[in-house]
């Protein structure tokens, strides 16, 4: 079946299909002179009488048109009979097919247009005219919006300031403080710390929490293999130590997945990519398997890490610098965020001098600034030796679009490394957090450090 009649069929019998392409169409998309002339009537009564025609209404108009021939009254009136009422079918793919047809007509007839005006055989036009033409059938749309009126579209803004955001919320009390309730979708959040604090665990236990949620979770990992990825969410969720779960027996590990089964409605995907070998362009094509072979849309994607990403538009080897490339790494799975309409969830490391620090700030971001510029939200995770004997981990706010950063600045999570899980400190351990100072300055040599830098007295300079 040809588009050109499902069209006229759903111009006749779809309201809403009139409303929403009709503005879009033009008599000059159809090639065939009946389906223009059935066309045309139908956009004069729908201009005239603001309501679809019946077919019995067209075929009228037909009938006193006496500029046709007989031939084309024919085929008209054929062409009627045939405009049943369609069956049932998704919206959304009438409205993108219509928009394809529209868009494919409008190139093909400007490229025609274009060799007439070439050819000398239009004489209203000059070459001069074929950017224009080309420019606005490239620009074919049924996309209405150009942009936000701030007077007339008051009620739209108003509605969005008391729309609740769909946010995938943490099972950390902290971390929903200081985002609002958790990760808003279309956004891209990044942990920033040192070799062996702890990004991949923060991830994992993030991923494990997800799924115990009933969320659909993609996990994708550069640096370790699925199973060491599967092994520490095991030891997550099912509460057993990593070095224990090599000697659980069989019977009980299923007994324990099938419980964790029948808990949750979520999935957990992980998948293993080589180490700088892959970019959005992977996601892209796995989001698009999963969905097709598994009917899996994620919910949250986690990606380990950034950093050993490639970019899909810089080539490997290319002679650009860091800044550049990890900066279009981030901008590239951020739009991947916004098109997936997902969280995603990513780490990068510190600088040599940041790995010591135990006040890390953006500039302590290795290889490039342009990734925390391009995050919504990003935390460090510092990890010291008295935090170690306390089994805690400090998190520190360096970006944060979802709320002020300076408020909740640092505060304290619980950590057990042997099962791999985080958990809600005790109050007692966010005592002694100054919010709007660095930690150092607490100490001794911080504040000694403080009152030497103090401004000098203007007198100072005079010896008395």
């Amino acid at each position: 079946m040809r588009i050109e009649l499902t069209i006229l069929r759903n111009l006749i019998h779809n309201e809403d299909f009139v409303r929403k392409t009709l503005p879009f169409l033009k008599k000059e998309y159809f090639q065939d002179s009946s389906e223009r002339e059935v066309f045309d009537r139908i956009q004069e009564f729908v201009t005239k009488y603001n309501s679809r025609p019946s077919r019995e209404a067209i075929g009228l108009d037909i009938e006193a048109n006496n500029k046709l021939s007989e031939e084309e009254h024919k085929r008209s009136m054929e062409l009627i009979r045939e405009l049943h009422e369609p069956e049932p079918t998704e919206m959304q793919w009438l409205l993108d097919s219509t928009e394809q047809f529209c868009q494919d007509r409008a190139i093909y007839n400007a490229i025609m247009d274009s060799i007439a005006i070439l050819d000398g055989k239009d004489k209203n036009r000059s070459k001069n005219a074929l950017p224009e033409l080309l420019s606005e059938a490239l620009g074919v749309s049924f996309d209405s919006h150009i942009g936000h009126d701030f007077l007339d579209d008051y009620e739209a803004r108003y509605d969005f300031y008391h729309r609740k955001e769909e946010r995938v919320p943490f099972d950390l009390e902290m971390f929903n403080t200081i985002t609002r309730g958790g990760m808003p979708r279309k956004s891209l959040n990044i942990f920033l710390a040192g070799t062996n604090v702890g990004k991949s665990l923060v991830m994992c236990h993030m991923a494990a929490a997800n799924l115990d949620a009933g969320k659909n979770v993609l996990y994708i990992t550069l640096e370790m293999a699925e199973e060491k990825i599967a092994e520490r969410i095991d030891a997550n969720l099912l509460n057993v130590a990593t070095e224990d779960l090599v000697q659980l027996p069989r019977d009980i590990y299923e007994k324990k997945i099938q419980r964790l089964r029948a808990k949750t409605q979520g999935k957990l995907i992980i998948k293993e990519y080589p180490t700088a070998s892959s970019h959005v362009g992977h996601f892209r094509h796995l989001l698009n398997e999963l969905y097709l072979k598994r009917n899996f849309a994620p919910d949250v994607i986690y990606i380990d890490y950034l950093n050993i990403c490639t970019s899909s538009r810089i080539k490997a080897g290319a002679n650009v610098n860091s800044y550049s490339y990890v900066k279009a790494i981030a901008e590239e799975l951020r739009g991947l965020a916004v098109e997936k309409n997902v969280p995603i969830v990513s780490a990068t490391q510190t600088t040599r001098s940041g790995y010591t620090n135990s006040d890390p700030g953006l500039e302590d971001t290795s290889e490039s600034f342009g990734l925390p510029a391009t995050a919504d939200f990003m935390v460090a995770l510092i990890r010291t030796e008295e935090l170690d004997e306390l089994g805690q981990l400090m998190v520190k706010q360096l970006k944060n679009r979802y709320s002020d950063p300076a408020m909740n600045k640092r505060f304290m999570i619980g950590l057990d490394r042997t099962k791999m899980r985080l958990f809600d400190a005790e109050d007692t351990a966010q005592d002694g957090l100054v919010k709007d100072s660095p930690v150092m300055d607490n100490t001794t040599f911080g504040m000694e450090e403080n009152e030497r830098s103090k401004p000098k007295s203007k007198y100072s300079k005079f010896k008395f």
